[in-house]
């Protein structure tokens, strides 16, 4: 049992890309798939599909092969949720990289959850 199937996500998308593979297989689930629409829309993946193996759903990632190192970082975890104001949204590397943040109307890059006014729970730093 995975507690916490977010980390996973990018820890499994972090060893792949250092050992220079062009695919992972994570575990299923609809924060992930959204996660991953984020990711793929900044350009950090090339592609995700869903596949089922056996009874269940699992999701491919085709890695982006030009990317010679990912950093992704977990803040909001499940012993410590970090939840963020609109106003409190602040640039990832001084606009560099990309935060990851749930909000009530989907998950969205932090910019564009400024754009739109919102806030919510910061998932993940991207760069």
């Amino acid at each position: 049992m995975i507690t916490d199937p977010i980390a996973d996500l990018l820890t499994r998308i972090r060893n792949a890309v250092k050992a220079k593979h062009s695919k992972t297989i994570v575990a299923y689930s609809k924060l992930k798939v959204a996660i991953l629409e984020v990711l793929k829309k900044n350009k950090y993946i090339d592609d995700f599909k869903v596949i089922k193996v056996g009874n269940f759903d699992q999701i491919e990632i085709s890695l982006n092969e030009a990317q010679l190192a990912i950093h992704l970082k977990r803040i909001s975890k499940p012993g410590q949720r970090i939840y963020v104001k609109k106003g409190d949204l602040k640039p990832v590397l001084n606009g560099y990289g990309i935060g990851v943040i749930s909000t009530p109307k989907g998950v969205m890059t932090t910019t564009d959850a400024r754009k739109s006014g919102l806030g919510g729970e910061l998932l993940c730093e991207v760069w």
